[in-house]
C-alpha cells in the first residue's frame, strides 16, 4: 500500500433525516440552538434540505436535516434516520484516487459540488464484488476543505 496522499481534517457534517423536517428543526433550531444558515432542494437527490450549524469559523460543523421530497421516491434521505457523515479532506481528489485504488466504492456521480457549494464525493455504504471496501452500512461524504479549514484543522 501506498503512503497516503491526504489527510481527514474533521467533521464537516452530520446529516440527519424523517418523514417532517420541520419536527427535526423544532428539536436541532429551537431546543438545541442551533442556527439555519441556508437551504438545498434537489429533485435528483429527492432532498428538502435545511442547513444549520453548530460552532464558528473553520471550526463549525454544518447539521443537515433532510426530508424526502417524494417520500414513494429513492433515494430515501429519511431512511436511516443519521444518513450519513461528512469529513473534510485536505485533497479530495488524490483521496479518491487513492482511496479507489484501495478497493474502495463510491457512489456513482463521482467528485461535484455539494449543497454547502464544496467539491464532495460519497463512499458507498456497502461494498461489492469490484470494489469490496464501503462504510460498513454508513454513507461517508468526503468534503474538500476550503484554505481556512485546512490550515485551522491541518
Amino acid at each position: 500500500m501506498s503512503a497516503r496522499p491526504f489527510r481527514i481534517l474533521g467533521f464537516q457534517q452530520i446529516a440527519v433525516g424523517g418523514p417532517d423536517k420541520g419536527r427535526l428543526a423544532h428539536l436541532w433550531v429551537d431546543l438545541f440552538g442551533l442556527t439555519k444558515t441556508g437551504d438545498f432542494q434537489s429533485e435528483r437527490e429527492n432532498v428538502d434540505e435545511d442547513i444549520l450549524t453548530i460552532g464558528a469559523g473553520p471550526h463549525a460543523v454544518e447539521v443537515d436535516l433532510m426530508q424526502p421530497l417524494d417520500p414513494e421516491k429513492k433515494p430515501r434521505v429519511d431512511t436511516p434516520p443519521l444518513n450519513h457523515v461528512g469529513l473534510w479532506v485536505d485533497d479530495l481528489a488524490s483521496a479518491v484516487t487513492w482511496l479507489g485504488a484501495q478497493g474502495v466504492r463510491f457512489t456513482p456521480g463521482g467528485i461535484r459540488k455539494g449543497a454547502a457549494g464544496h467539491d464532495v464525493c460519497f463512499i458507498h455504504p456497502k461494498g461489492n464484488e469490484a470494489s469490496p471496501l464501503g462504510g460498513e452500512g454508513v454513507l461517508i461524504e468526503l468534503v474538500q476543505a476550503p484554505a481556512a479549514v485546512i490550515e485551522a484543522l491541518g
